[in-house]
């Protein structure tokens, strides 16, 4: 199929998945109200596959699959490489102020890091890894938009899973034959998998334990797969115009529940399988953490620049942009952004090759850095939002329409700013509510909160791997010893 277009995406959704919402099923996914924007939203970055513009960040030819990828489906082996994948991440993410957490360019990376990792998989066996392999450069060559399901539902999380009082409730393999596997139980959180084309499953966190071999399983499927339920929660979005409702109109990611109902995985699309030790060290074997949290980085710094931008502006509008307290809130924020733009570039710096595979991989020690402020700074960004709009946040009028209105006068004088007319300082608050006041927003400061998973474990593990901690012991060490 080569790069798609967004046409051929939303085309390629018309094929039967069952996907239920508010107990109904959906007969169509890409007529639904409650997707359509988030998947216009979604076509529009496969578009910008084909702008010149756009297209020698966007797209690259591989040498590796004989043919035009997606920039984030590369293998990069040299920096430039790696540089230009960054920049096709902050490519795409600019086109939805960072809204979009799992923009297919995630995935897609993730895949090819595993794939760069081929004999990682082939430790289980020769046959794992070759589907592995297979099955990457079958989503590079299709362009296909991926999601994947890691957590299981919340139950008693004093017991394992095989020692729940019903063990078949999260996800396990039950049976197996000339095939493939058969796969029965529940994941959750599989962000846009009402419309993705592919689902990837692996179970996070890696500690599982004996006994629980069944739960142990890597594999992938297309989201129409017989057997395979999603389940999705309330959508947060807003279908008014943009100007009224400028991101939950278009942004919303549904997240979902997935269920499996005794699902047949093919053995070419199974890479682990009841393999605890194997499963346990993917996380870190596979460098995956390197090249995930490259892209991941790279759109949390235009969300806050965003953001940024838009504290800044409301600044402005009250006339207070120099005060300052308001300068000092300001630094703060553009402080933030510039340390999650920091974490990318100064991987980059210190990316290296891995000899085992040619691969270059940026700085992981930089990279978590990001990844452990950034639910700290999301939140705090936010509150310069809601500190910066104060009591106007919950006095906008109903719709931007009001202004061409009879009272379109009235709401002129009530709301204009100091050096700004009403109506564009309405659309700045409307904005503002949309982050810091709506569903929408609401959802989107769990989200960057809980990202990484537990805060205190990253951070722990941060310590346990930390790979200059030894270089700064020993100068600790030396001067000690000099006394």
């Amino acid at each position: 199929m080569g790069i798609r277009t967004g046409q051929q995406f939303i085309a390629g959704l018309r094929d039967d998945r069952e996907v239920w919402y508010n107990g109904q099923r959906v007969a169509d996914v890409t007529a639904f109200p409650e997707f359509r924007a988030s998947i216009e939203s979604l076509a529009k970055l496969y578009d910008m596959q084909h702008e010149a513009e756009h297209l020698d960040v966007l797209v690259v030819e591989s040498g590796e699959i004989g043919e035009p990828i997606g920039r984030a489906y590369e293998i990069p082996r040299t920096l430039e490489q790696l540089c230009l994948k960054r920049e096709a991440y902050a490519t795409w993410a600019k086109s939805n102020c960072g809204m979009l957490g799992r923009s297919p360019d995630f995935l897609n990376v993730m895949m090819a890091s595993l794939a760069a990792k081929r004999s990682f998989f082939a430790e289980g066996s020769a046959e794992r890894a070759d589907a592995l392999s297979n099955y990457y450069r079958y989503l590079a060559k299709n362009d296909l938009f991926m999601t994947h399901a890691l957590l299981d539902p919340q139950l008693d999380k004093g017991k394992l899973r095989h020692e729940q009082s019903d063990p078949g409730i999260c996800l396990r393999a039950v049976d197996k034959n000339a095939d493939g596997i058969v796969l029965d139980g529940i994941k959750r959180i599989a962000t846009a998998a009402p419309y993705a084309d592919e689902l990837l499953v692996w179970p996070f966190p890696p500690t599982f334990q004996p006994g629980e071999e069944d739960y142990a399983n890597v594999f992938a499927i297309p989201m129409n797969t017989p057997g395979l339920k999603t389940i999705c929660r309330p959508s947060f979005a807003h279908h008014g115009a943009a100007r009224d409702f400028p991101l939950s109109s278009r942004f919303d990611e549904i997240d979902a529940t997935v269920v499996f109902d005794n699902v047949l995985v093919p053995w070419d699309r199974v890479f682990i399988y009841k393999d605890i030790p194997l499963l346990n060290r993917m996380y870190r074997d596979t460098r995956m953490r390197e090249l995930t949290a490259h892209q991941t980085n790279a759109r949390l710094e235009v969300k806050l620049g965003f953001i940024y931008a838009l504290v800044h502006r409301m600044a402005e509008a009250q006339g207070i942009a120099t005060k300052p307290n308001v300068m000092e809130m300001l630094g703060e924020a553009a402080m933030r952004v510039e340390v999650l733009r920091s974490t990318t570039r100064s991987a980059e710096a210190q990316a290296s090759v891995d000899p085992e595979n040619g691969v270059i991989y940026p700085d992981l020690f930089a990279l978590q850095a990001g990844r452990a402020f950034g639910p700290i700074f999301y939140p705090e960004l936010i509150k310069m939002v809601r500190q910066m709009g104060g009591g106007a946040l919950v006095q906008v009028p109903v719709s931007m329409d009001e202004f061409d209105s009879p009272i379109g006068e009235d709401i002129e004088k009530a709301l204009r700013g100091a050096s700004i007319d009403g109506r564009r300082k309405t659309q700045l608050l409307k904005l503002a509510w949309d982050i810091c006041g709506s569903e929408f927003g609401a959802r989107h400061e769990l989200y960057e909160m809980n990202y990484a998973g537990d805060r205190s474990a990253l951070l722990a593990g941060v310590e346990r791997e930390y790979g200059r901690k030894q270089d700064w012991l020993d100068h600790l060490d030396g001067f000690l010893e000099g006394l």
